[in-house]
């Protein structure tokens, strides 16, 4: 007689634990002032009850300093995500999250970006070693946020103008109020290449039955103005971790992955 199948792990929506692995985004950077992070604020983790995070929201306040961890670092691009996986795996969390990406498509110029190839390896390596050292640990994996939007939203902004020629991004903020058909060009072609990590991103999480994507939701998220950083004009601001840690918290808990 052939064994049973194994039947598919039921998601759970209600994790007894958090951890955190990504970039500056879940670091919480620029949120609070000038030039550094604010874990507090973290969209994932933090314990700022204005954004109310996703870890905040399962756990409760009394559960954070025992139950979450924050293992994020600004700046980090998917090349350090299976060392970040691997800290989180010794925690034996009840979930991972993970935002990571924009930073390797925020380069000094479009043609330093991660290659796509290079960017799936490092995600699918990441995976791996979660899988090896944590096998039950349950992941959200959040989209890339459209960084072409972002653009949008700062180009006429006075600190957007400023603070961007000090090199915030600059494959796609640079030249910030050049239309021309070469700064069009090579906006589009940083876009062009979130939207394929993005492709990677829900693709290696479909495979892995324990791993949930937004479904895009981040990605196509219209940030405004008090959304993003006032010192910045990019990263997310208190108000905006508060829009991620919703986006989380629903996919996390809802009966079905997005679609």
């Amino acid at each position: 007689m052939r064994p049973s199948p194994s039947p598919t792990p039921a998601w759970n929506p209600r994790p007894a634990s958090v951890a955190a692995v990504g970039d500056s985004i879940t670091r919480g950077f620029d949120a609070c002032g000038l030039l550094t992070d604010c874990p507090e604020v973290s969209w994932a983790t933090g314990s700022d009850t204005g954004v109310n995070s996703l870890a905040l929201r399962l756990l409760g306040a009394p559960a954070l300093a025992s139950r979450s961890w924050n293992l994020a670092r600004s700046g980090a691009r998917v090349a350090e995500l299976p060392e970040q996986m691997g800290l989180a795996a010794r925690h034996r969390p009840g979930l991972v999250t993970v935002m990571v990406g924009a930073n390797d498509a925020c380069r000094p110029h479009a043609g330093l970006m991660t290659p796509v190839d290079e960017f799936r390896a490092s995600f699918e390596a990441a995976m791996a070693r979660l899988r090896k050292e944590s096998p039950a640990t349950q992941v959200y994996v959040a989209s890339i946020p459209d960084l072409r939007r972002l653009w949008s939203q700062g180009r006429d902004h006075p600190v957007g103008q400023r603070v961007w020629r000090l090199g915030v991004c600059a494959s796609m903020l640079a030249d910030a109020q050049d239309l021309g058909t070469q700064a069009r060009e090579r906006r589009d072609r940083v876009r062009e290449r979130v939207v394929a990590y993005n492709g990677v991103l829900r693709e290696v999480c479909a495979r892995d039955k324990r791993c949930r994507h937004d479904g895009g939701a981040v990605f196509s998220y219209p940030f405004d103005g008090t959304q993003l950083s006032p010192w910045d004009v990019f990263h997310p601001s208190r108000d905006g971790q508060g829009r991620l840690a919703e986006i989380a918290y629903r996919t996390v808990t809802a009966a079905r992955p997005p679609a």
